[in-house]
């Protein structure tokens, strides 16, 4: 299974959703319309995703 790191290509903003991706298996971009649409719901999306941000290391070259 893959680490949960952030890549250094394929990134949009911090490259968080890509990680995810890569860590599960599945699109990125599925997971950057699943965070979107989230956005549309109360909660604390953003801060969650500016935790992982802090927290996943970036993929070493």
């Amino acid at each position: 299974m893959a680490d949960l790191v952030r890549p250094t290509r394929g990134r949009l903003v911090a490259g968080v959703c890509a990680g995810l991706a890569n860590r599960f298996h599945t699109s990125a971009a599925l997971v950057r319309l699943l965070f979107v649409l989230s956005m549309l719901l109360p909660g604390p999306q953003i801060l969650i995703y500016i935790a992982l941000w802090v927290i996943m290391p970036n993929e070493r070259s």
